[in-house]
């Protein structure tokens, strides 16, 4: 089968399994704080987290575009349910590009194919990266391996029978990147305090507390942290473009769907459907053309950046839009525009958060002004 067929046997199969299975759960997600943890087994195994994993370490052998496209399929239907895929592809993401042989055969074919459900708690560390605030796990060297201690406060796709892939500092030596299994002595997990949204993500407390880390756990040591971080930094902050593609798609399906009858009254409100479908679709070609360029380590960080802060920014404009075009029935706590307001917020708050976007688009642009002044 050429690549093509793959995808979109791919891409279709997730399509329907979305509509067949996530769908009817969705309210129980978002109101009950439901966490799809069979669906998501499902969907790894018809290949919905391996898009741009390699088939011999069970992925499909495609490429980041599939991915996010895989990513927005699913969003479509429930955007908290893409921040999963898009927790469960990074984590293979992460294992794939790991210096560390001994870490890839350990876990990377079970978090591709969903037999191992992971969570990636690097807000902490990438927001600190960033200069925003202090790294809250620290580790110290003993013999080969790491002892781990500090905590998390919010991390998504966890469990005691989950992988979590995390850093940590080393005090004079840098950071270590690793995954930790949930039922590891010393790691404690805690209930968060309910969310407005995002309840059925899974999202607890992590605290380290002498975790023992061995080195075929580690995806990066001190000496190769900063080359991995630029490594998987450009897929990763990517892969999050699915979760808001999926929104603005059906916050478009929902602008349509009331201008049946009301468009007549909606004519009259800023961000027409046409106008919101055709930044999308703009926005889409430059993502993929950026996916590329990621999958093949070369992706500019500043653009990479730029489309991330467009699509948190596409992402409220639209769903802003659908619950105005909806009117009074897109107040209502069952109508899916009420839903995708409260998902689209997320995005824009998920680290990168738009501000740290911002902030990092700032700090390049300032560093490239001046090496372009000398």
């Amino acid at each position: 089968m050429s690549q093509t067929d793959t995808r979109s046997s791919l891409l279709d199969a997730v399509a329907a399994q979305a509509r067949a299975e996530l769908a009817p759960l969705v309210q129980a997600i978002d109101q009950q704080g439901q966490y799809p943890g069979d669906y998501m087994r499902r969907l790894g195994a018809l290949g919905g987290f391996g898009a741009a994993i390699p088939r011999e370490f069970g992925g499909q052998g495609l490429d980041l575009t599939s991915q996010i496209e895989v990513t927005t399929l699913v969003g479509n239907e429930c955007g908290s349910t893409a921040f999963l895929v898009w927790c469960q592809s990074s984590c293979a993401w992460y294992l794939l590009n790991s210096p560390n042989v001994a870490v890839r055969e350990r876990y990377l074919a079970p978090v591709t194919k969903g037999e191992l459900l992971s969570g990636t708690g690097m807000s902490n560390a990438v927001k600190h990266l960033a200069g925003i605030e202090r790294i809250h796990l620290s580790a110290r060297r003993e013999g080969d391996e790491y002892v781990v201690s500090g905590s998390l406060p919010w991390v998504s796709n966890v469990g005691a029978d989950h992988l979590v892939i995390v850093a940590a500092s080393i005090e004079g030596e840098g950071y270590i990147m690793f995954a930790a299994h949930g039922g590891l002595p010393g790691l404690e997990q805690h209930p968060c305090p309910a969310f407005s949204g995002l309840e059925g993500t899974q999202t607890l407390n992590l605290r380290f507390k002498d975790v023992h880390i061995p080195a075929s756990a580690v995806l990066a040591h001190p000496d190769q942290f900063p080359a991995y971080m630029k490594r998987i930094k450009g897929g990763f902050v990517l892969g999050q473009t699915g979760m808001g593609f999926g929104i603005v798609q059906a916050s478009l399906k929902t602008i349509r769907e009331t201008n049946v009858s009301h468009a007549h009254v909606n004519v009259f409100l800023d961000d027409q459907g046409d106008e919101l479908a055709q930044e999308l679709a703009d926005l889409k070609t430059r993502t993929a053309a950026l996916a590329q360029l990621a999958q093949e380590g070369r992706a500019p960080l500043l653009d990479v950046l730029k489309a991330r802060a467009q699509t948190s920014e596409l992402t409220l404009k639209a769903a802003n839009s659908a619950v105005l075009h909806a009117g009074a029935k897109g107040y209502l706590m069952r109508h899916s525009a009420q839903r995708r307001l409260r998902e689209a917020v997320f995005v824009a708050i998920v680290t990168p958060a738009l501000k740290h976007l911002r902030k990092e688009i700032h700090d390049l642009e300032q560093k490239q002004a001046v090496v372009e002044a000398a």
